[in-house]
């Protein structure tokens, strides 16, 4: 599968498109990590666009988020890999590849660093610096959907949380504008 036939699947299963904004971010910002780690980026972008594909049929039973998706792309001969790593990024199953253990903890940050660009005076994703996000990160109440703990689990990757927090807000700026920024 291709980006671009991934993308239309997307917008086929998410009409929301908010979801279609984070999956975008994600994308992104697995692409940018793929980079960093010497990795696949075709591999790595595909599992962040397509990680939650199957958000609108099962968030009101989050046991199954993760795998529905992996059922609706068993015909798409795409790579294990991608399919382990959307598997795992909900916590159902254990993480463990590289990629399975950064996009469970982008898909967390990724909110955080929008809530905390909308907080930002200047409305902008290329705006932010690391120092200002930790802050929202150490305010418990801002952004409570945004998972601290799966956020922190940047360790399993050996990044520390700064450094995790920096690289992605240059993955996400390099696209703000179509975020919306």
């Amino acid at each position: 599968m291709n980006r671009k036939d991934a993308f239309e699947l997307l917008q086929k299963h998410l009409k929301n498109r908010n979801l279609q904004k984070h999956c975008l971010a994600v994308e992104a910002t697995m692409k940018h990590f793929a980079r960093h780690f010497n990795q696949d980026e075709n591999l790595w972008e595909l599992a962040g666009l397509l990680h939650d594909l199957d958000y609108e049929m099962t968030k009101n039973d989050f046991s199954k988020h993760g795998f529905t998706s992996v059922e609706m792309l068993k015909n798409y001969n795409l790579d294990e890999r991608i399919l382990n790593a959307i598997r795992s990024h909900s916590g159902h199953t254990e993480r463990e590849t590289l990629m399975d253990k950064v996009l469970f903890a982008v898909d967390s940050l990724t909110g955080l660093i929008i809530a905390s660009t909308l907080m930002h005076p200047e409305k902008k994703i290329s705006a932010l610096d690391t120092e200002f996000v930790m802050r929202r990160f150490k305010e418990k109440r801002f952004a409570a959907g945004a998972n601290r703990e799966q956020i922190k689990s940047c360790v399993e990757f050996k990044m520390n949380l700064e450094d995790f927090i920096c690289h992605t807000i240059k993955a996400m700026a390099e696209i703000e504008k179509v975020l919306g920024f």
